[in-house]
């Protein structure tokens, strides 16, 4: 029996799930909720209520501690530990309210005895919403001061704001994501920080390439399979989903699946359990999915390629990754750390990028995106002489070729130098003023269109434009 989803309305308070066995108390809480201005689902049960929250994640839930099969308590548990910042107020019949402060320390942030009066029912639901609010937004604020995101992922740009700002929703919650990204974005480092800032992140992450997985091995590589299960299969294997138990799979260019292997994990993400190849038992599993592709499933499903209700299932929040080409202006801050990282490696300190090196580093559109700009730094780095990379050092492609028609290099960043021996080809301010003209001239003048392509707010560009006395 399909349970019902957590859908909200944009114009609502808040999302809210009310779990109670008591169908009147359900009744009564959506009843008051709703129309106080928030979104209600109701769960019977704690088991449907965990399934709802693999979907998608509500704002506040108020949760019933005597329910049947899976009690409040243990319901509250699996809740804390993979929503750490969802707020749950407990519904107690107990007067003495001995169970809900025990539940208290548990990390509920309220409790309610039945029947809740209708006025601390709605007060302490909007409080628990604008809480929890206000907690995302402060981590992604102290994602924003600290400018370079999560380990491994840099970028100031307005993309890579809006970014963070979604893996940090995403890491907060268990829902099912789906990651679209060209190939060279770094798909897998945004999955590996996701799942090292949730609450699974003590637990395996598993990663499976599904374009590189042969069509007669596919299901052994995601179920595994017993001893003597075909020819060859010498011992007992585990599989993906079973390593990932408790933790997150991920599922690499997941549109490469064949559509045979597609129906046998929408199985596993509906029913949590599977059989291995030659198997007769079934196996449950907990594990968070994230999936991603270079892909349009949509139109995959359109040409029958994916399955349609697997791609709903998978596609419960969509984050994109945007090209380096959208995000010019976090080119200084790549060159930067890669070539930190790999000069450390070749022991050579204190390497800076001449302004020539860097002009031309701003006026390629990166097909390879960060991966090519990586190995671009490598080689650069490597053939860098008198702790300067000069053009010259740069992969042959990027210096015999035109730029890229359509690029506009962005704001430079402090620590190019001219190149010894000649005058650079242009100053920083030469280059800055030269950036505005051009986004000015694209643009027809539109100063909405300019800052937003250069990445700098409207104060600042006013400025700059009188700095450099253009109109």
């Amino acid at each position: 029996m399909s349970q019902p989803s957590i859908e909200a309305d944009k114009n609502s308070k808040g999302v809210v799930v009310v779990v109670d066995d008591d169908r009147e108390i359900r009744f009564f809480a959506k009843k008051v909720l709703e129309k106080a201005g928030f979104s209600v689902t109701t769960f019977g049960d704690g088991e449907s209520c965990l399934a709802g929250l693999a979907q998608t994640v509500p704002e506040a839930i108020l949760l019933d501690l005597g329910l049947p099969g899976m009690d409040g308590l243990e319901v509250l548990g699996h809740i804390k530990s993979l929503h750490r910042l969802l707020p749950v107020i407990i519904l107690t019949a107990d007067n003495t309210a001995k169970t809900a402060v025990t539940a208290m320390h548990k990390g509920a942030y309220d409790y309610l005895v039945k029947p809740p009066d209708q006025i601390k029912l709605t007060t302490t639901i909007q409080n628990a919403v604008d809480k929890y609010r206000m907690s995302v937004r402060l981590t992604q604020l102290e994602r924003e001061v600290e400018g370079l995101g999560y380990p491994g992922i840099v970028g100031k740009s307005p993309k890579m704001k809006e970014l963070f700002r979604q893996m940090d929703q995403i890491a907060a919650s268990d829902c099912t994501v789906l990651v679209h990204g060209e190939s060279g974005t770094g798909k897998e480092l945004v999955v590996r920080a996701i799942h090292d800032n949730s609450g699974r992140k003590d637990k395996p992450f598993v990663a499976l390439n599904c374009a590189a997985i042969p069509e007669t091995l596919g299901e052994s590589e995601f179920f595994g399979h017993e001893k003597g299960a075909f020819t060859g299969a010498n011992y007992q294997r585990q599989g993906a989903v079973k390593e990932a138990d408790g933790g997150t799979l991920f599922l690499d260019e997941i549109g490469e699946l064949s559509l045979p292997l597609q129906g046998k994990l929408l199985r596993v993400i509906q029913e949590r359990s599977f059989r291995r190849v030659g198997g007769s038992q079934d196996i449950h599993t907990d594990f968070r999915l994230i999936a991603a592709t270079h892909r349009d499933l949509s139109e995959e499903v359109r040409q029958g390629k994916f399955r349609e209700d697997l791609y709903f299932r998978i596609a419960v929040f969509e984050i994109e990754i945007p090209p380096l080409r959208q995000r010019q202006q976090d080119i200084p801050l790549l060159a930067r750390k890669f070539v930190d990282e790999f000069a450390a490696a070749t022991d050579k300190t204190n390497l800076e990028v001449s302004v020539d090196a860097m002009e031309l580093l701003m006026q390629k559109s990166w097909p390879g995106n960060v991966r090519e700009l990586q190995n671009a730094i490598q080689r650069a780095v490597v053939a860098a002489k008198d702790n300067v990379i000069l053009p010259a050092d740069l992969p042959m492609r990027l210096t015999t070729s035109q730029p890229d028609s359509g690029s506009t290099p962005s704001e430079t960043a402090p620590n190019f130098v001219s190149s010894p021996g000649h005058e650079s080809t242009a100053t920083m301010e030469q280059i800055e003023r030269q950036s505005i003209i051009t986004a000015l001239e694209r643009n027809h003048g539109n100063i909405s269109e300019v800052v937003r392509q250069l990445g700098i707010g409207r104060t600042t560009l006013y400025r700059k434009l009188k700095k450099y006395g253009l109109k």
